[in-house]
This record gives structure tokens, C-alpha cells and sequence, in this order.
């Protein structure tokens, strides 16, 4: 895994204290069929993402596509920090 999805994987177990340990998560592990997160979870697992990497989550981008899985929320994020990015240029 890279640093975002190294970084996601470790709020999910240091934050949201999903039972998979932090050392067997996979990029394509699906968040609420793998690793059990629930409603609950996703919403604080938005805001950490957005605290955590300086992004913002809207409403548009918080979707089922967008959060299935670890490595969908890194490429979400890495897109938001793109655009931040630019915006800042």
C-alpha cells in the first residue's frame, strides 16, 4: 500500500477500531463487506480523511463509489489534493 492508503488503513483501526488488523489490510478491502465499518464509520471516516490529508469531502463526493474500499478513498483523496493543489498554483 502507499502512504495515503497506509495512512487510511491506520485510521480505520487506531480510530474506528475495525476488527482486521492494521498489518493485513489490502488496498481492495471493501469497507463496509471486509472490514465491517458502518454509517457511523464512513461519516468519521470522512472527517478524518479530510483533517488528515487537507481536503474537503463534499456532499457530491461522499458516495457508495467513492468509499468501497480503502484504495477508492486514497484515489478520492489523492484527486482532491490534485485539484487543491492546482487551485493554489
Amino acid at each position: 500500500m502507499n502512504d495515503i492508503e497506509r495512512a487510511i488503513g491506520s485510521m480505520l483501526a487506531a480510530d474506528l477500531f475495525v476488527e482486521v488488523p492494521e498489518d493485513r489490510m489490502n488496498p481492495d478491502d471493501r469497507l463496509r463487506g471486509d472490514l465491517g465499518l458502518d454509517s457511523l464509520g464512513f461519516v468519521e471516516l470522512r472527517v478524518q480523511c479530510e483533517n488528515t490529508f487537507g481536503v474537503t469531502i463534499s456532499d457530491a463526493d461522499f458516495t457508495p463509489e467513492n468509499f468501497t474500499s480503502i484504495g477508492t478513498v486514497a484515489g478520492l483523496v489523492r484527486s482532491l489534493q490534485s485539484k487543491t493543489s492546482v487551485a493554489g498554483d
